[in-house]
């Protein structure tokens, strides 16, 4: 048998080798350069490395036209491993801006009397002499940086995965590092370290039934490339129990990235115990990854079996958005409001998931469920990691102060942030003149075009209810007058890594909310998925 030499589209995927290098070189670091001097060099390492991989995707977007056969815009590279497309191409953009975000908060130092947000050693138990020498030493876990590179690297490959062993290999090499970065923070050890744990159990579990999946769908359709199982699912077999066994089980561990109900119980959880620039990078780029790898598995593997996953679809879209709404009002924490928000914002995602993917099936100008759900994506992606952002300026002498009662008057403190704090707030809301109201219009519309308007009915329903613990917090800082023994948060002033991207995120929110033409074009013009 002669060795056939692999062919590499080093080019088109130049953006995952620079992310992965970076990362590899961040490791390096680690074991050559003193101690005072890793933050910097991490920091800047870290920076460059995401700035570069940009780069590199917008020059692959830019030449998307001139590779491939001519069957569409992209390619399948490495072996039918990795496809490089339009869709592809756009997520890896959207989760390098968002990487480029995550690091400049990890990188804050300024608002905690010049340390950083992470466990000087994490080895050491929590109150233990250990942890107070690493403190007192200024210790600093810069370790981190690395292993932000490879969960970003690991949502890049994840939705561009040109097969079910990829796609699996994306989710640990993505998932892997956020277990360790939840479990860093430097205050409140204990709550952090449960967190994680708790993420690794979930996530591990959920994981097994993504491989069994894949086993299943490998057993009905003989390979785990997506264009092969299109052609088994197209034709047809006897065998379909196990087509849909698979896609159940696959559809646990993916929905499980994405906090979808039933398999929401961990976002609570970690988004209140892991470091809130944690939080904020992983509520973002996470929720892009997961639902590029979505997008792809069930249009391009399973789009000729619409009819058998679209009713498990409506089901999950209904009980997501009625338990992120319904249980948000009731929490006293801002980060697990947040958490139960983006349950929310998953099924309002998943909704648009319902709709037409090709736009040769709708009639001109009408939005298709690729654009909807990119588009939202982006508006979604800059309101929470602002969010996030803010939430770390707020501050009692213990740290960050996220209990509900500590924001109390904090618009007549602090008139500025608790401002861009509420217009963040306002536009996960979906109120009008904010990127969250557009957001909501294109993926209630592309639903309703599938005749998905039960589905729609409730999503509209969530959003009413939402509007309540949304506004709670606007009434809280604005118009609630403390008690007089009340013990209240101030904002610190941050370094302008934070300032920059809270403003960035703000600007962000507003043009999309005002101006949404440009971006809603550029969804439309990615084009559709290539098998």
């Amino acid at each position: 048998m002669d060795f056939i030499k692999p062919t590499i589209e080093y080019a088109e995927l130049s953006p995952l080798f620079i992310i992965f290098g970076a990362a590899i070189l961040g490791v390096v670091v680690e074991a050559f350069v003193a101690r005072p001097r890793r933050h910097v060099v991490q920091v800047s390492l870290a920076a460059a490395g995401v700035v570069g991989a940009f780069v590199a995707t917008v020059l692959v977007g830019l030449n998307l036209d001139e590779v491939g056969d001519g069957a569409g815009r992209g390619l399948v590279g490495a072996e039918g491993s990795v496809v490089v497309d339009g869709p592809a191409v756009y997520l890896w953009g959207l989760i390098l801006v968002f990487a480029l975000a995550g690091v400049a908060l990890f990188a804050e130092r300024k608002l905690d009397a010049g340390l950083p947000v992470f466990a000087g050693q994490a080895a050491a138990m929590p109150g233990s002499e250990g942890e107070r020498e690493a403190a007192n030493a200024g210790l600093a876990h810069t370790e981190v940086y690395p292993l932000v590179l490879f969960a970003v690297g690991g949502m890049m490959l994840f939705p561009a995965s040109g097969d079910l062993l990829t796609m699996f290999v994306a989710l640990e090499v993505l998932s892997l590092p956020l277990y360790l970065l939840c479990g860093l923070a430097r205050r409140r050890r204990l709550l952090s370290q449960e967190a994680a744990l708790k993420y690794f159990l979930l996530g591990a579990f959920s994981s097994g039934f993504f491989l069994y999946g894949v086993a299943l769908v490998y057993g009905y359709a003989g390979s785990m490339g997506f264009e092969a199982i299109h052609t088994a699912v197209l034709n047809g077999s006897d065998n379909r129990s196990l087509l849909l066994l698979g896609i159940g089980m696959l559809s646990v561990g993916l929905l499980f990235k994405v906090g979808a109900a039933p398999f929401q119980a961990w976002t609570p959880d970690v988004y209140q115990g892991a470091p809130t620039a944690v939080t904020a990078f992983m509520s973002a780029a996470t929720k892009i990854a997961a639902f590029g790898a979505i997008l792809r598995l069930y249009y391009v593997a399973f789009g000729a079996d619409r009819w058998d996953w679209q009713p498990m679809m409506w089901a999950v879209a209904i009980l997501t958005m009625l338990v992120g709404a319904v249980v948000a009002c009731v929490q006293g924490d801002v980060k697990r409001m947040l958490a139960y928000s983006s349950v929310a914002h998953t099924g309002f995602l998943l909704t648009g998931v319902l709709g037409v993917q090709a736009a040769s099936e709708l009639a001109d100008g009408q939005v298709t469920s690729l654009q909807a759900v990119l588009f939202y994506l982006t508006t979604y992606g800059f309101a929470i990691v602002g969010a996030f952002a803010i939430v770390t300026m707020v501050r009692d002498a213990n740290g960050e102060a996220p209990s509900f009662a500590r924001w109390t008057g904090l618009g007549r403190r602090s008139p500025v942030v608790a401002g861009v704090f509420a217009y963040f707030l306002l536009s996960m809301a979906g109120i009008p003149l904010t990127s969250g109201f557009i957001g909501k219009w294109a993926v209630f519309t592309v639903a309703m075009s599938a005749g998905a308007w039960p589905v729609v009915l409730v999503a509209i329903a969530s959003s009413i209810i939402a509007i309540y613990f949304y506004i709670r917090y606007i009434r809280l800082m604005f118009f609630t007058e403390p008690e007089p023994d009340q013990v209240l948060a101030t904002v610190a002033t941050p370094s302008p890594l934070t300032s920059v991207t809270v403003a960035f995120c703000a600007v962000a929110t507003l043009v999309l909310g005002v101006v949404p033409g440009p971006v809603l074009d550029l969804a439309a013009q990615v084009g559709d998925f290539i098998r």
